[in-house]
């Protein structure tokens, strides 16, 4: 059974209260829910521009990137640390397509699964794939839940805002936070760079500190060149390689990546 959601004003941080097929507030702030099932909470006023986030292109990518599975030992991991914390209430910050959402709801079916993005494209995916999650349009400088909602905010390479998940989060709340590991794509760096700099190790974000990482690496094989042009188009790397280093790359498959990841977990400091 899909739970009612707990959304609080973007704009005013009010309880938002659902009626028909829209959310509103006793300011009378009104959002409307998508036809796919998801709600804007994304103001004019709060927008960088006029399509925010990733666009089309780069969310069909990545959706068909991770539709090869290569990336399913990391979401492996992060809910098996997941499942070892209290987690009511969890929120996805940048959850992109849904893919690690997905898999964090159905294997905490009673618990509220919420997924934020900023990307209207991505959302509107996530919501087709997966209805028993509440996703929501919205950025993560104003995240829209109540103070101390949450147990567990979730983070797969999206930016941070210390002060809102402070806010969001309760006393004995943790972030689960992937960033790149050192090693993370570097033969693909090698395709581009002269010399190829190894990521550095993520910093916690304002008012918390770092409790635990764990390192996950794995060696995969790409073999199609459908899937190395995903992969370009998914990352920043799509627009740094040059054309002749594509077709260099692209000649020497089947080619071997490694994709390594740090699983952080951060606590409040205060």
């Amino acid at each position: 059974m899909i739970k009612t959601p707990e959304y609080s004003c973007p704009i005013c941080l009010n309880p938002l209260h659902k009626s028909a097929n829209s959310l509103s507030c006793t300011q009378n702030h009104m959002f409307d829910f998508a036809k796919e099932g998801y709600i804007n909470l994304l103001p004019v006023q709060l927008k960088n521009s006029l399509q925010p986030g990733d666009d089309k292109n780069m969310v069909l990518a990545r959706r068909e990137f991770l539709l090869l599975g290569h990336y399913d030992f990391l979401r492996q991991a992060l809910v098996k640390t997941l499942l070892s914390l209290p987690h009511n209430n969890i929120i996805d910050l940048g959850c992109g397509e849904g893919y690690y959402t997905d898999f964090i709801q159905s294997q905490t079916p009673e618990t509220n699964v919420y997924g934020v993005d900023i990307s209207k494209s991505a959302v509107k995916y996530a919501a087709k794939r997966n209805k028993q999650v509440h996703y929501c349009v919205a950025t993560n400088s104003h995240v829209p839940f109540a103070d101390n909602f949450s147990d567990i905010i979730v983070n797969v390479f999206a930016p941070l805002i210390g002060k809102e998940c402070q806010r969001v989060l309760n006393d004995k709340g943790r972030i689960l936070s992937v960033s790149p590991g050192a090693q993370h794509l570097i033969e693909l760096k090698q395709c581009i760079y002269d010399t190829p700099e190894l990521h550095d190790a993520a910093k916690p974000p304002e008012g918390f500190a770092l409790a635990d990482k764990q390192d996950i690496e794995q060696q995969v094989i790409l073999n199609n060149p459908t899937d190395v042009e995903n992969l370009l188009t998914m990352t920043p790397f799509g627009w740094k390689i040059s054309e002749q280093n594509k077709q260099s790359l692209l000649s020497q498959l089947p080619f071997q990546l490694t994709l390594s990841f740090t699983l952080n977990q951060f606590t409040l400091t205060k």
